[in-house]
């Protein structure tokens, strides 16, 4: 086992290793300066974004207050805050317009690089299905980022920590969504690599539109005739492409196999990675696999949550959407556009498995009657037979 698997199978949390620094080339070798925006990127940040001090975020979020966190992870805390609708001054709670704050750790070198790169992709890209990035904040040695507020929180959180299972249509749906904003990010002049797509990432609105949030591991993609960007291997286990773990070579493909495996928790409701599960289950792509390859075994994989409450040719089209965007060949998978037309294609089907298999049944049922049926017809004739007076003489002349 390689020094590079061997870091990426023992890594916890959401890095693999310190990541690089937002943008570089792919030939620029990893230094310590702490990375800033392009001139040209800087521009365009300061005309659509909005800058913020450090006092009116304090505000906006009542001081930081531990109630109002809404998640945390190694950047830092995010916090719930509302600001005045027309500018960067605060508002009471319930007020004005609500964010969502993300404070960064002051004293990491990789948090400052994730927030220059979170400022330089989202203060410049634009879509339905990407996170809006309101403004920032960078007064000594604070950092701070202002989003959107997503009601509905993360995929993650709808998936596996909630009670109610998610239904299936929802789900198809934030799965297009998703698809949408990778597909957005892969196929402009400047194309973008996520690099760090999974189920926490996806946040979600009062309709369940999906958006892509955390661009602080995004890197800018390979031009002109180059195959692949070289970088240092970040992201998080259970999600990273085979072949970028292995060479740290980066393509729009490894994100493809990211959303794969994305695909299969919404499939499944099963975590990427969960140590709670016996040996053979842990890792859910190398327990998936099999059954995925299957056609007569991938029903089994359905969330038991759902119980019969999905589509049956949903489910067949998704099993095998997630087999090829899990292919081991990077150059076998799919584009995202061809996923986003797949699964165009699942939206509102009503060929749910609970109907068909009643179906089944009350096919079954009526079976079962007509052939009771017959058989009592059948017995009564006999008995009638046996009871006739020609039938009895018979007998009796025996």
């Amino acid at each position: 086992m390689t020094a590079t698997e061997t870091r990426y199978l023992n890594a916890s949390n959401r890095e693999m290793c310190v990541p690089d620094e937002a943008r570089v080339s792919s030939d620029t070798p990893h230094d310590t300066d702490l990375p800033t925006l392009t001139p040209a990127a800087e521009n365009k940040v300061q005309r659509q974004l909005l800058q913020f001090t450090f006092q009116e975020l304090k505000a906006a979020t009542g001081n930081f207050r531990p109630d109002s966190i809404l998640g945390e992870g190694g950047f830092g805390y995010v916090f719930k805050g509302w600001i005045d609708e027309n500018g960067t001054a605060p508002a009471k709670p319930g007020s004005g317009t609500t964010v969502a704050v993300k404070s960064l750790k002051p004293d990491g070198l990789q948090g400052h690089r994730e927030w220059v790169a979170e400022v330089d992709f989202l203060g410049q890209l634009h879509h339905p299905n990407l996170v809006k990035l309101i403004g920032y904040c960078i007064e000594d040695d604070q950092r701070l980022l202002v989003y959107e507020f997503m009601t509905r929180g993360s995929l993650e959180n709808h998936l596996f920590r909630r009670t109610i299972p998610l239904p299936w249509s929802n789900r198809i749906k934030i799965a297009l969504g998703a698809a949408k904003g990778l597909a957005f990010l892969h196929r402009g002049p400047e194309p973008v690599i996520y690099r760090d797509f999974k189920t926490s990432n996806i946040l979600l609105d009062s309709e369940y539109n999906a958006k892509l949030s955390d661009f602080g591991l995004a890197k800018a993609g390979p031009q002109g005739d180059k195959t692949h960007v070289s970088t240092r291997v970040v992201g998080t286990y259970g999600y990273a492409a085979p072949e970028y773990v292995m060479t740290g070579h980066l393509t729009s493909k490894s994100d493809v196999f990211s959303f794969g495996v994305v695909l299969l928790e919404i499939l499944t409701g099963r975590r990427s990675m969960d140590k709670k599960r016996p040996s053979g289950e842990q890792n859910l792509v190398a327990w998936a696999r099999p059954y995925l390859a299957d056609k007569r075994k991938f029903y089994q994989l359905v969330d038991p949550r759902l119980e019969l409450n999905y589509s049956v040719k949903g489910v067949q089209k998704i099993a095998q959407l997630a087999y090829m965007c899990l292919s081991r060949d990077p150059k076998s998978r799919p584009t995202m556009d061809e996923v986003v037309k797949a699964l165009t294609l699942l939206q509102d089907l009503n060929d749910l498995a609970i109907l068909s298999n009643h179906s089944r049944l009350m096919q079954s049922g009526r079976r079962k009657k007509k052939l009771d049926g017959m058989q009592q017809l059948s017995y009564n004739h006999s008995r009638s037979i046996r009871e006739s007076p020609l039938h009895s003489g018979r007998q009796h002349c025996k």
